[in-house]
């Protein structure tokens, strides 16, 4: 059972949740940019949420499926078809064999997830099938996906032609609401950091007062933003320090830097602030030239907003797996 590309994307690439564990000795995490549009991917098709899936990019891939497939597409919009009918996002899809998955032009959003019912079956690099694009590890021999590649999905116990009908997409009668987590999509939660302290009232204000544009530049290792010049009270020196998904830095070009999922292991660059677990997801679907406003948030109201995503999930999960046996139960 398996995919197959037949016309590769701008940066399709296979991504779990990530590496844990090695940044130590620099390896970094890796995983998906966007990581509940990736979860959720998973849960709609009764995959565990740390299974590996395919993250997409616009101009996306052009994919055949070899086999008849239960799959799920979440995150941006880049408006899917299937044989040449619009298919939803954020919901289960049965999909008949020898079927073309296509995405014809972006309405929202800069990253897509395609998860498939059995998972992606491709080897763990140190404990996880992320793409690492630097080591040239990990994912699908450790690059992009390119045309002529062949993906195989695991083996599933689902009876398809029941589920189908006389279509050659089915919809499975559940989707996901997730508009709580991409409300207000230019609006950035951030703690502040460090060196916060490092930058002057006025600096500070200036800050958080202007909208700052992702520049072209900008890729998975961090977001290079443009706006006004932020500048230090002082000139000092840093030792380099750990840094994260979402750490926020001042660059020499008094412009700011979001470290994204790809980011480095340490850095020496003064640490402004760090984006908010919960509105990574949201970050991430911002794409260059789209504009965001960072505003300022207490620890404990990002824990807040945190439980409460991760509840949701937890939620959803439970509710897909109840249909999903509901539904084979039916057919």
């Amino acid at each position: 059972m398996s995919v197959s590309i037949l016309r590769s994307g701008v940066l399709d690439t296979i991504q779990d949740v990530g590496r844990y564990g090695y940044s130590n000795l620099g390896i970094n995490i890796s995983g998906p940019m966007d990581p509940y549009a990736m979860k959720v991917a998973n849960v709609l098709v009764s995959n565990p949420i740390e299974k590996p899936v395919m993250e997409i990019h616009f101009p996306g891939p052009q994919i055949l499926f070899e086999q008849n497939a239960l799959i799920s597409l979440t995150g941006a919009d880049f408006a899917p078809t299937i044989n040449g009918e619009p298919v939803p996002l954020w919901k289960p899809l049965v999909v008949r064999r020898k079927s073309v998955l296509l995405f014809s032009h972006r309405e929202w959003g800069a990253r897509c997830y395609l998860s498939v019912h059995g998972s992606f079956c491709v080897p763990k690099w140190l404990n996880s099938s992320s793409t690492n694009l630097k080591a040239k590890a990990g994912g699908w021999q450790g690059r992009k996906l390119e045309k002529g590649d062949e993906i195989n999905f695991g083996e599933t116990q689902l009876y398809y032609p029941l589920l189908l009908k006389e279509n050659n997409v089915s919809e499975l009668p559940w989707s996901i609401d997730r508009k709580s987590v991409y409300q207000y999509p230019h609006e950035i939660g951030f703690i502040p950091g460090h060196e916060w302290n490092l930058l002057t009232e006025d600096m500070q204000q200036r800050l958080l007062d202007n909208n700052f544009i992702i520049h072209p530049s900008s890729d998975r290792m961090g977001y290079n933003l443009r706006g006004p010049e932020i500048s230090l009270n002082e000139n000092i020196q840093l030792v380099s320090s750990a840094v994260s998904f979402g750490t926020i830095q001042l660059l020499p070009n008094h412009q700011l830097i979001i470290l994204m999922a790809d980011h480095q292991t340490t850095g020496g660059y003064p640490r402004i602030g760090h984006v908010i677990t919960a509105h990574l997801p949201k970050l991430a679907q911002l794409a260059a030239s789209d504009c965001l406003k960072l505003k300022p948030i207490g620890i404990e109201s990002a824990e807040e907003l945190s439980f409460a995503q991760e509840m949701e999930l937890q939620i959803i999960s439970n509710g897909c797996n109840d249909h999903m046996k509901n539904a084979i139960c039916l057919a």
